[in-house]
């Protein structure tokens, strides 16, 4: 992994870094394919009004860019990922009037997964874990990630490949590391982010997708039986595109037109 701190080959931070002491940050996560970042708007805009949300100092679109060229110099594929920090402070809560922002761009391999996963579909596992409510920082990809590790600890068979998450109230909101859909007597649903989840580039380009081709598309509360009783389910994030779901607790599906014709769009729609 190559990995940038405020625009300098490193890979440490300092002790007092407030992304380190009380995930005070955000991030994002993005794809380098044959040499190009992929969506690169779309995530600075997200990026910017992530930064926006919790009060932090986006750092300025050129500054950024020209760190990602460096980074991936000679790189054709791979993950990027940028944090974005309130940087170092004296302890305390309180966040400084004027932070000092750590950049952290890292680049690593990108991963391979079996083709069964976007072909044929994945199982998943319904996590116990429960998110909570806290609408202020629903849909931003803050760096407090608890709820999401703890949910990715419940299963290790590696014919899982992603875990189902609900909230306090039992209604569907996402995978644990992507966006979910369904589709159901036409419609194309995917769970209201009002209270708390996150709301992911990819999300963003599904829902573009339903309006260009005259689809309903609808962001509503889900419970899991209407998540069961869908005609059709996928998962969709930047690293993994568009992956069918097959099976969730027992339930089955084995055709997938509309995650097919999406994953198809997305692979050509590169703005």
């Amino acid at each position: 992994m190559k990995t940038l701190i405020n625009g300098a080959p490193c890979d440490t931070i300092s002790v007092n870094d407030r992304g380190l002491l009380y995930g005070d940050g955000v991030f994002r996560t993005l794809r380098l394919c044959d040499g190009s970042i992929q969506q690169w708007q779309r995530h600075y805009a997200r990026l910017l009004k992530d930064c926006s949300t919790i009060l932090l100092p986006c750092p300025a679109e050129i500054l950024l860019l020209e760190e990602l060229e460096y980074l991936i110099h000679g790189v054709a594929d791979g993950i990027l990922k940028i944090i974005v920090t309130r940087g170092a402070a004296q302890r305390g809560y309180a966040p400084p009037l004027q932070p000092d922002v750590t950049r952290v761009l890292s680049l690593s391999p990108t991963p391979v997964f079996p083709e069964a996963f976007s072909k044929s579909g994945v199982r998943m596992h319904l996590c116990n874990l429960r998110l909570g409510h806290q609408p202020r920082l629903a849909g931003v990809k803050h760096l407090n990630r608890l709820e999401n590790v703890l949910a990715a600890a419940e299963w290790d068979d590696p014919e899982i490949a992603e875990g189902l998450l609900l909230d306090e109230s039992g209604y569907v909101i996402e995978g644990v590391r992507s966006n979910i859909f369904m589709v159901k007597q036409g419609d194309l649903i995917t769970p209201d982010l009002s209270r708390c989840g996150v709301s992911g580039v990819q999300r963003e380009r599904v829902g573009e997708w339903a309006r260009q081709h005259g689809v309903a598309y609808k962001c509503i509360d889900v419970t899991l039986q209407d998540l069961l009783d869908a005609d059709e389910i996928f998962l969709a994030n930047s690293v993994i595109g568009v992956w069918p779901v097959r099976e969730i607790l027992g339930h089955q599906w084995h055709h997938h037109p509309v995650a097919q014709t999406i994953q198809d769009w997305l692979a050509h729609d590169s703005n």
